[in-house]
């Protein structure tokens, strides 16, 4: 081989190296972009406590967990359907068991610290047990879903009944000012000292009173729009988005900056409005889900900037945690099942202080508590 032929040879490798070398770096600079963006995204980290809460006094069994929501003092309450215990629970003649009251506390060890509700002088107690949320004075809020439930007390925090808004098994559609139907759950403003409530599986809007007075304020439809009581028919993914509230709107959850996000359940979305019922934006979440749907409840994060949203998805048995300011889910917690960290009808979601979750769940009949890890990367 000549010397001019080799060094034309010489140069043909290095070049090739070259160009090999630049395609690697090129290649490792990608990954390490990538890594880089997907290190960057960060949702909160979770951990099961499978030995909260702990087992209940008196024999007691609980119902479907059908609410559940947080105290000042971190207590955490929820609600059951004493009619939803298991028939086999309560066998005549038994050691076992006994109903548990309507309403229990758990302290943050998951010691039961206190217990009441059900029927009593002056109001009516619902039906069917539903929705169960505390204000900022610490005052309860108990809604329920029975056909002839169109009523929402307020008892003060000792469990003294305060008021009655609506008048039990009177309905007149979702224009009513007076009476609800079925309403589902709620939230109080503490900015205006207005009560929201999402009304519900009978009615198809969310409607606002003085929580003082129980004095009417407004009320509103899907896009803020007068509601609709016409059936909408079954709901179909590929469809343009109805312009109503499917039934149950199943939740009302009004944030630090006075903003109203409510659970449209069976139209999988999650509206977004102003306290006055304008319209400001929306979200779909597991948009194929049909039948129960999948946004059942939310709850914020406790940053001041309530970044986070975690949504209890009863029909997906998960819980997605999303970005308020966009409602794009980052990831989610969970699977079906009955284990601990599993979901069998993620109905309710609730966070305390600490930042930590508390999920109850419909079919499962119990809740659980997922102690709050800090920010991870999102894999």
């Amino acid at each position: 081989m000549t010397t001019r032929r080799k060094r034309k040879l010489a140069t043909g490798v290095c070049l090739l190296a070259g160009v090999v070398a630049l395609g690697t770096i090129a290649t490792l600079l990608d990954e390490g972009a990538a890594a880089q963006g997907q290190a960057a995204v960060q949702a909160p980290m979770f951990e099961v406590d499978p030995l909260w809460p702990k087992p209940l006094p008196n024999n007691w069994t609980i119902g479907n967990g059908i609410g559940i929501t947080v105290d000042s003092a971190d207590l955490v309450w929820m609600i059951h359907r004493t009619t939803g215990v298991p028939e086999n629970f309560q066998t005549p003649g038994a050691s076992c068991c006994t109903v548990a009251p309507p309403i229990m506390g758990f302290n943050q060890e998951g010691d039961l610290t206190g217990s009441w509700g059900g029927p009593g002088e002056g109001f009516d107690w619902p039906d069917s047990n539903h929705g169960l949320w505390i204000d900022y004075k610490g005052n309860f809020w108990v809604s329920g879903n029975g056909d002839d439930d169109t009523q929402v007390l307020k008892f003060s925090p000792t469990g003294t009944f305060l008021l009655q808004i609506g008048t039990h098994g009177v309905r007149n559609g979702s224009n009513d000012t007076e009476n609800f139907w079925k309403p589902t759950d709620g939230s109080v403003d503490e900015a205006t000292d207005e009560v929201y409530v999402a009304d519900g599986y009978g009615n198809r809007r969310v409607i606002v009173f003085d929580s003082e007075t129980g004095q009417y304020k407004r009320h509103w439809g899907a896009y803020g729009n007068m509601p609709d009581d016409t059936d909408l028919g079954l709901y179909d993914p590929n469809a343009p988005p109805a312009q109503q509230f499917r039934s149950p709107v199943h939740c009302a959850e009004t944030s630090n900056d006075s903003l109203v996000y409510v659970c449209d359940r069976a139209n999988d979305r999650i509206q977004v409005f102003n306290a006055d019922g304008s319209f400001m934006k929306e979200g779909f979440i597991e948009k194929q889900t049909l039948g129960a749907g999948s946004t059942w409840d939310i709850a914020f994060s406790r940053d001041p900037e309530q970044t986070y949203i975690y949504l209890a998805d009863g029909g997906n048995h998960k819980v997605h945690i999303l970005l308020r300011d966009t409602l794009e889910e980052l990831t989610t917690i969970g699977s079906g099942g009955k284990g601990p960290g599993q979901f069998y009808g993620a109905h309710n979601v609730v966070t305390d202080s600490l930042g930590n979750l508390y999920v109850s769940e419909t079919y499962g009949a119990r809740i659980q508590k997922f102690v709050y890890k800090g920010l991870g990367p999102v894999s």
